[in-house]
Protein backbone atom coordinates (compact mmCIF):
# COMPACT_ATOMS: atom_id res chain seq x y z
CA UNK A 1 0.00 0.00 0.00
CA UNK A 2 1.27 3.27 -0.67
CA UNK A 3 0.03 7.21 0.00
CA UNK A 4 1.36 10.68 -0.79
CA UNK A 5 1.76 13.17 1.95
CA UNK A 6 3.44 16.39 2.05
CA UNK A 7 5.90 18.49 4.13
CA UNK A 8 6.83 21.91 4.82
CA UNK A 9 10.14 23.00 5.40
CA UNK A 10 10.39 27.08 5.46
CA UNK A 11 8.34 28.27 1.85
CA UNK A 12 9.55 25.05 0.35
CA UNK A 13 6.59 21.88 -0.09
CA UNK A 14 8.05 18.40 -0.32
CA UNK A 15 5.64 15.85 -1.79
CA UNK A 16 6.82 12.24 -0.83
CA UNK A 17 5.32 8.94 -1.36
CA UNK A 18 4.81 6.33 1.50
CA UNK A 19 5.30 2.61 0.77
CA UNK A 20 4.21 0.35 3.41
CA UNK A 21 6.52 -2.61 3.05
CA UNK A 22 5.71 -6.27 4.04
CA UNK A 23 9.30 -7.66 3.97
CA UNK A 24 11.11 -7.37 7.32
CA UNK A 25 11.28 -3.41 7.19
CA UNK A 26 12.35 -2.67 10.93
CA UNK A 27 12.77 1.38 9.83
CA UNK A 28 11.57 4.19 7.96
CA UNK A 29 14.19 4.25 5.30
CA UNK A 30 13.76 7.81 2.89
CA UNK A 31 15.13 7.78 -0.42
CA UNK A 32 15.28 10.73 -2.76
CA UNK A 33 15.97 9.78 -6.15
CA UNK A 34 17.93 11.56 -9.26
CA UNK A 35 14.48 12.97 -10.94
CA UNK A 36 13.71 14.44 -7.43
CA UNK A 37 10.85 12.12 -6.13
CA UNK A 38 10.99 11.13 -2.92
CA UNK A 39 9.85 7.89 -1.26
CA UNK A 40 9.33 6.66 2.10
CA UNK A 41 9.94 2.65 2.79
CA UNK A 42 8.37 1.85 6.24
CA UNK A 43 7.16 -1.54 8.09
CA UNK A 44 3.56 -2.01 7.10
CA UNK A 45 2.19 -1.31 11.17
CA UNK A 46 3.65 1.64 11.19
CA UNK A 47 1.32 4.76 11.65
CA UNK A 48 0.88 7.46 9.09
CA UNK A 49 2.04 10.19 11.58
CA UNK A 50 5.11 8.31 12.93
CA UNK A 51 6.27 8.49 8.98
CA UNK A 52 5.53 12.18 8.30
CA UNK A 53 7.15 13.20 11.82
CA UNK A 54 10.40 10.82 10.65
CA UNK A 55 10.40 12.76 6.99
CA UNK A 56 10.00 16.28 9.26
CA UNK A 57 13.21 15.25 11.05
CA UNK A 58 15.09 14.65 7.84
CA UNK A 59 13.40 17.32 5.88
CA UNK A 60 16.94 19.81 6.06
CA UNK A 61 18.51 16.76 4.32
CA UNK A 62 15.60 15.66 2.02
CA UNK A 63 16.00 19.39 1.04
CA UNK A 64 19.65 19.79 0.00
CA UNK A 65 19.33 16.57 -1.90
CA UNK A 66 16.60 18.03 -3.77
CA UNK A 67 18.34 20.89 -4.24
CA UNK A 68 21.25 19.17 -5.88
CA UNK A 69 19.06 17.27 -8.39
CA UNK A 70 17.26 20.37 -9.26
CA UNK A 71 21.10 21.86 -10.19
CA UNK A 72 21.92 19.24 -11.95
CA UNK A 73 18.96 18.94 -13.93
CA UNK A 74 19.73 23.03 -14.72
CA UNK A 75 22.65 21.70 -16.98
CA UNK A 76 20.57 19.10 -18.89
CA UNK A 77 19.42 19.88 -22.37
CA UNK A 78 16.62 18.45 -23.97
CA UNK A 79 17.37 15.41 -26.77
CA UNK A 80 16.82 16.34 -30.36
CA UNK A 81 18.32 12.96 -31.48
CA UNK A 82 20.02 14.35 -34.55
CA UNK A 83 23.90 14.28 -35.99
CA UNK A 84 26.36 15.43 -33.70
CA UNK A 85 24.56 14.80 -30.35
CA UNK A 86 26.34 12.61 -27.69
CA UNK A 87 24.85 9.88 -25.94
CA UNK A 88 26.33 7.38 -23.25
CA UNK A 89 26.73 3.90 -23.30
CA UNK A 90 28.78 2.35 -21.04
CA UNK A 91 30.01 5.35 -19.48
CA UNK A 92 31.70 6.62 -22.64
CA UNK A 93 29.86 9.51 -25.06
CA UNK A 94 29.16 8.24 -28.71
CA UNK A 95 28.21 10.67 -30.83
CA UNK A 96 25.32 9.73 -32.99
CA UNK A 97 25.16 9.85 -36.90
CA UNK A 98 21.61 9.57 -38.36
CA UNK A 99 21.19 8.90 -41.96
CA UNK A 100 17.91 9.32 -43.12
CA UNK A 101 17.15 6.07 -46.04
CA UNK A 102 13.87 5.48 -47.25
CA UNK A 103 14.63 2.29 -49.05
CA UNK A 104 16.94 0.50 -46.50
CA UNK A 105 16.85 -1.12 -43.04
CA UNK A 106 16.60 0.58 -40.30
CA UNK A 107 19.25 0.32 -37.12
CA UNK A 108 21.22 1.17 -35.05
CA UNK A 109 25.29 -0.05 -34.87
CA UNK A 110 28.49 1.14 -32.92
CA UNK A 111 31.26 1.74 -35.20
CA UNK A 112 34.25 3.71 -34.32
CA UNK A 113 33.07 5.42 -31.55
CA UNK A 114 29.98 6.50 -32.91
CA UNK A 115 26.38 5.47 -32.75
CA UNK A 116 25.25 5.11 -36.40
CA UNK A 117 21.75 5.40 -36.78
CA UNK A 118 19.76 4.60 -40.42
CA UNK A 119 16.18 5.45 -39.96
CA UNK A 120 13.41 6.39 -42.51
CA UNK A 121 12.08 9.59 -41.17
CA UNK A 122 14.19 12.05 -39.41
CA UNK A 123 11.46 12.50 -36.88
CA UNK A 124 13.10 12.62 -33.32
CA UNK A 125 10.47 10.21 -31.98
CA UNK A 126 11.20 8.01 -34.54
CA UNK A 127 15.30 8.45 -34.33
CA UNK A 128 14.85 7.87 -30.73
CA UNK A 129 12.64 4.92 -30.62
CA UNK A 130 15.63 2.94 -32.77
CA UNK A 131 18.01 3.98 -30.39
CA UNK A 132 16.22 3.06 -27.73
CA UNK A 133 15.57 -0.20 -29.17
CA UNK A 134 19.28 -0.72 -29.65
CA UNK A 135 19.98 0.32 -26.06
CA UNK A 136 17.75 -2.44 -24.96
CA UNK A 137 18.91 -5.36 -26.86
CA UNK A 138 22.24 -4.27 -25.53
CA UNK A 139 21.01 -4.24 -21.91
CA UNK A 140 19.79 -7.16 -22.06
CA UNK A 141 23.08 -8.80 -23.41
CA UNK A 142 25.43 -6.72 -20.60
CA UNK A 143 23.55 -7.79 -17.91
CA UNK A 144 23.41 -10.70 -18.66
CA UNK A 145 27.05 -11.30 -18.35
CA UNK A 146 27.66 -9.04 -15.15
CA UNK A 147 25.17 -11.10 -13.50
CA UNK A 148 26.50 -14.07 -14.12
CA UNK A 149 29.77 -12.50 -12.72
CA UNK A 150 28.40 -11.08 -10.18
CA UNK A 151 26.27 -13.79 -8.64
CA UNK A 152 29.38 -15.90 -9.04
CA UNK A 153 30.97 -14.04 -5.99
CA UNK A 154 27.95 -13.88 -3.64
CA UNK A 155 27.83 -17.07 -1.49
CA UNK A 156 24.28 -17.57 -0.79
CA UNK A 157 23.52 -18.20 -4.62
CA UNK A 158 24.26 -21.33 -6.38
CA UNK A 159 22.76 -20.00 -9.64
CA UNK A 160 22.09 -16.44 -11.51
CA UNK A 161 19.06 -15.17 -10.76
CA UNK A 162 16.51 -14.43 -13.51
CA UNK A 163 15.91 -10.67 -14.68
CA UNK A 164 13.67 -8.61 -16.64
CA UNK A 165 14.51 -5.32 -18.26
CA UNK A 166 11.67 -2.66 -17.00
CA UNK A 167 11.90 1.20 -17.63
CA UNK A 168 11.82 2.66 -14.48
CA UNK A 169 11.38 6.21 -13.84
CA UNK A 170 12.93 6.45 -10.69
CA UNK A 171 15.21 3.40 -10.08
CA UNK A 172 17.98 1.42 -11.19
CA UNK A 173 16.63 -2.16 -10.44
CA UNK A 174 14.58 -3.69 -8.06
CA UNK A 175 13.73 -7.89 -7.02
CA UNK A 176 10.20 -9.20 -6.20
CA UNK A 177 9.39 -11.24 -3.85
CA UNK A 178 10.03 -14.65 -5.89
CA UNK A 179 13.92 -13.71 -6.16
CA UNK A 180 13.44 -12.26 -9.76
CA UNK A 181 15.54 -8.92 -10.58
CA UNK A 182 14.49 -6.13 -12.41
CA UNK A 183 17.11 -3.95 -13.72
CA UNK A 184 16.34 -0.58 -15.92
CA UNK A 185 17.48 -0.70 -19.76
CA UNK A 186 18.77 2.67 -19.67
CA UNK A 187 21.52 1.57 -16.61
CA UNK A 188 23.58 0.06 -19.85
CA UNK A 189 24.49 3.88 -20.18
CA UNK A 190 26.53 3.60 -16.97
CA UNK A 191 29.91 2.93 -16.53
CA UNK A 192 30.40 -1.00 -16.06
CA UNK A 193 31.55 -0.39 -12.13
CA UNK A 194 28.03 1.18 -11.77
CA UNK A 195 26.30 -1.65 -13.18
CA UNK A 196 27.43 -3.99 -11.14
CA UNK A 197 27.02 -2.07 -8.11
CA UNK A 198 23.21 -1.64 -8.67
CA UNK A 199 23.25 -5.98 -9.59
CA UNK A 200 25.34 -6.47 -6.08
CA UNK A 201 22.69 -4.32 -4.24
CA UNK A 202 20.23 -6.27 -5.40
CA UNK A 203 21.81 -9.89 -4.82
CA UNK A 204 21.91 -8.81 -1.79
CA UNK A 205 17.98 -7.85 -0.95
CA UNK A 206 17.75 -11.47 -1.54
CA UNK A 207 19.03 -12.24 1.32
CA UNK A 208 18.08 -8.87 3.05
CA UNK A 209 14.87 -7.46 2.13
CA UNK A 210 15.25 -4.16 3.52
CA UNK A 211 17.63 -1.18 3.83
CA UNK A 212 18.98 -1.69 7.33
CA UNK A 213 22.45 -1.89 9.07
CA UNK A 214 22.57 -6.15 8.30
CA UNK A 215 21.95 -5.34 4.37
CA UNK A 216 24.23 -2.53 3.96
CA UNK A 217 27.25 -4.21 5.80
CA UNK A 218 25.91 -7.32 3.63
CA UNK A 219 26.95 -4.71 0.10
CA UNK A 220 29.96 -3.91 1.75
CA UNK A 221 31.37 -7.17 2.37
CA UNK A 222 30.04 -8.07 -1.19
CA UNK A 223 31.58 -4.66 -2.52
CA UNK A 224 33.37 -2.52 -0.62
CA UNK A 225 33.87 0.63 -2.52
CA UNK A 226 29.76 0.84 -3.32
CA UNK A 227 29.61 4.04 -1.84
CA UNK A 228 32.09 5.50 -4.30
CA UNK A 229 30.48 3.67 -7.05
CA UNK A 230 26.81 4.61 -5.65
CA UNK A 231 28.09 8.42 -5.81
CA UNK A 232 29.14 7.95 -9.68
CA UNK A 233 25.83 6.88 -10.66
CA UNK A 234 24.01 9.51 -8.61
CA UNK A 235 25.85 12.20 -10.45
CA UNK A 236 25.42 10.87 -13.68
CA UNK A 237 21.57 9.91 -13.37
CA UNK A 238 20.14 13.05 -15.13
CA UNK A 239 22.02 12.82 -18.17
CA UNK A 240 21.89 9.06 -18.47
CA UNK A 241 17.73 9.20 -17.87
CA UNK A 242 17.40 12.15 -19.72
CA UNK A 243 15.55 10.80 -22.99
Amino acid sequence: MSVRRFIHYGEARIGFTINFVARRAKRVAIHVHPDGAVEVDAPEDTEVGEVVAAVRRRARWIWQRLRACRERARHVLPREYVSGESHFYLGRRHLLKVSIQPAQPQGVKLLRGRLEISSRSSAADKVRGLLEGWYRHRAGEVFARRLADCAAKVPWLKTAPNFRLLTMRTQWGSCSPKGELLLNPLLVKAPGQCVDYVIFHELCHLREHNHSPKFYALLGAQLPDWEKRKAELDELAEQLLNR
